[in-house]
């Protein structure tokens, strides 16, 4: 087939043909509903405006499993759940301290998690709740891979998880070694509410086609994770950051105007800009903003909270595109003391909520994902024996 006919293929029979599948509609979900038009999120019926000024990463977690905010008892009983699960099993402590230091954070936490499924909570005779404390489980053993890795990869002993505090809190400690701050707290229970769940994203898919074959849930998470690994999924928030400091570089060279104008006119794309979905400005880059100014004022960072809103304005100028969720989250995270190739498996470890919560939706009622495709090749060649090729 020509490539004429296929690209009339293409734009008249088949309009979504190798467009990612945009405006397929693949599936029903209870778990959150984008308006890329209002620039509106819901989680299970609530603004994200709404959880990120009222809730905590935990009544999220149930929200988004349970489809309801739960009560007192209920989210006691469930934050007990999640310190109890904090422990990682040795032999996956064993590959932490033992792998590659200089591997990537996100290989690390795929093959770990993976190792998981080998150590899964005592089951029982019904499989969705099996699946729900699977779901816990992996809520809060994840913070705890990574913060592990990252001592372990800087020669730093590893620190055992607390008996008590929010997933936030915990991590932060097993990353730094001290408990930190409440406002530091703050601002990582708050990047976890801002990441739990985004739609179909294909993280988000690939985690419910795997689902769909009946596999476990530790297979869909890790392949989940591959799926967040790829650097037009998970990676931009690390890429922001990276850019910033190449800038920072430049010492009082420095102009982050003339420097987003070069990369514009050289045709290079500007990380933190632009969403698949949102045409306006990301709801959860507000709450990333004030966060970032607020900061930055804090710990010293306001050269790189002015430059981002120098780039934010030029791009807006001259591009008339907003900022994502990335943009602001790179500024966050580094305000905090973590490092940018740790970026993504925060956002891992957060999103988990979502992934499973979509597993849960797709044990519930499921059936075997299975598209079709549209064949462009040649058909019924005649064979040409191998000495007459």
């Amino acid at each position: 087939m020509s490539k004429q006919n296929l690209q009339e293929i293409d734009t008249n029979e088949y309009p979504h043909l190798n467009r990612g599948l945009e405006g397929i509609v693949a599936f029903s979900t209870s778990k959150s509903s984008i308006d890329g038009q209002k620039g509106e999120l819901i989680y299970s019926g609530y603004n994200i405006d709404t959880l990120a000024e009222n809730a905590t990463f935990e009544e999220v977690c149930f929200l988004l499993w349970n489809d309801r905010l739960p009560d007192k008892s209920e989210l006691n009983h469930l934050k007990e759940r999640l310190i109890a699960e904090r422990n990682v099993p040795e032999p996956v402590l064993n590959y932490i301290k033992n792998t590659n230091k200089e591997a990537e954070p996100m290989a690390v936490l795929r093959t770990a998690t993976s190792m998981l499924a080998d150590f899964p909570p005592e089951k029982s005779n019904d499989q969705i709740s099996d699946f729900q404390n699977q779901a816990i489980a992996l809520t809060a053993q994840m913070p705890i891979i990574v913060a592990a890795f990252d001592r372990a990869r800087n020669g730093k002993s590893i620190v055992p998880p607390l008996d008590h505090g929010s997933t936030a809190f915990n991590f932060l400690y097993m990353l730094n070694g001290d408990e930190p701050g409440e406002q530091a707290e703050k601002v990582m229970d708050l990047c976890l509410i801002l990441h739990a769940e985004h739609g179909m994203n294909a993280s988000t898919f690939t985690a419910r086609t795997i689902c769909s074959t009946e596999s476990d849930i530790y297979s869909a998470i890790a392949g989940a994770i591959g799926a967040l690994k790829g650097p037009l999924h998970g990676g931009a928030n690390t890429a922001v950051m990276n850019m910033l400091l190449n800038l920072e570089r430049k010492g009082k060279d420095a102009d982050p105007v003339q420097f987003t104008l070069d990369k514009l006119e050289k045709k290079e794309k500007i990380m933190g800009f632009g969403h698949r979905v949102y045409k306006t400005f990301d709801p959860r880059a507000f709450h990333l903003r004030k966060m970032s100014k607020a900061l930055s004022e804090e710990t010293g960072y306001q050269t790189l909270n002015k430059w981002s809103e120098s780039i934010l304005k030029t791009m807006k100028d001259e591009k008339n595109i907003d900022p994502n969720v990335d943009f602001f989250s790179a500024t966050v995270y580094y305000s905090i003391g973590i490092k940018p190739d740790l970026y993504t498996c925060i956002f891992s470890m957060s999103r988990v909520s979502g992934w499973t919560a979509h597993f849960l939706e797709q044990a519930a009622n499921n059936r075997l994902i299975r598209p079709r495709a549209l064949y462009t090749g040649e058909k019924n060649l005649e064979w040409v024996p191998v000495d007459q090729r």
